[in-house]
């Protein structure tokens, strides 16, 4: 295939969405209403809400867009009170995203010294966005050095780091969430007997503490702000992981949820089997093309 034409078929999502018809590739559906519903509405509903988890899969150029689509429609509904919240970037490059988002340092700087995903041109219309709206951007997740030194040596090494290494992460020790987000994540890893120790779990908790805190932290200096957080779709089912975390740092915050999913059962859905995993469940045309 030519380059053209795949570059024709990564931005195709993009394009139907400049055309206004996007909506033919998407279904919301809403547990509350029990109903399908529009991005509209979810945006309506932002005001009896402070934080939107969006649950994505990296690859759905669809998840990607309709992103890109609720961050515009929250941004004309909650004028100067809108933030972005994102897994992609890590708490210890928050000064150089800032430095981007006011013009400071050239986009190569930014790219090389914040250390962008692989798919950052799935992102980067977000952050062109919020660039030229002025909405602060949160880099919310812990610096995967951090991750990777608990998936070695468990969560007590962190006690180990310098002051300035703490100050990425939340306050020291990390509760870890027990009970039916451990057993979710030992579902996904092929059960108990794939999971030798607890240190690859631990992991996951430092994860989505580190992002349920720079929310929390956020919210509590920006309390009349509306947050859209992305993250893939485990950190925030079910209201538990990353979502959980932000109501133990800030148990007044109010929380809604979406999951979405690039699914065969598009045309034909049972909303009921998948009603438990968020307030909103977006399921995505899968025969339009992966972003990667």
């Amino acid at each position: 295939m030519k380059t053209s034409a795949i570059v024709l078929l990564i931005m195709l999502p993009f394009i139907v969405f400049g055309q206004d018809s996007l909506s033919s590739h998407y279904k919301i559906y809403s547990t509350a209403k029990q109903r399908v519903v529009t991005i509209d509405e979810i945006v309506i509903d932002m005001a009896k809400a402070d934080v939107l988890f969006f649950g994505e899969e990296h690859d759905d150029s669809t998840g990607h867009a309709i992103e890109y689509l609720l961050l515009k429609k929250l941004a004309d509904k909650y004028p100067d009170k809108v933030a972005l919240s994102m897994e992609m970037f890590e708490t210890d490059c928050q000064n150089v995203l800032n430095e981007y988002l006011n013009g400071l340092i050239r986009e190569k700087n930014f790219k090389t010294d914040a250390r962008i995903w692989p798919n950052y041109k799935d992102y980067r219309p977000l952050i062109e966005f919020a660039k030229a709206n002025q909405i602060p951007v949160i880099a919310a997740n812990a610096p995967s050095r951090y991750t990777n030194m608990v998936n070695r040596l468990g969560l007590n090494s962190l006690q180990q780091l310098s002051s300035i290494g703490k100050s990425y992460l939340p306050p020291l020790p990390i509760d870890t969430a027990t009970g039916a987000y451990h057993e979710k994540f030992a579902q996904i890893m092929g059960g108990h007997a794939n999971m030798p120790g607890m240190q690859m779990y631990q992991a996951q908790n430092l994860w989505d503490a580190t992002m349920g805190w720079s929310i929390a932290s956020f919210f509590k200096t920006h309390p009349a702000f509306k947050i859209l957080q992305l993250n893939g779709g485990f950190h925030s089912e079910e209201k538990l992981g990353a979502a959980a975390q932000a109501k133990k740092y800030a148990p007044q915050i109010r929380l809604l949820n979406i999951a979405t999913y690039s699914d065969n059962s598009f045309n034909n859905p049972d909303w009921n089997k998948l009603a438990k995993n968020g307030d909103y469940i977006i399921l995505t045309d899968p025969k339009l093309p992966r972003t990667f």
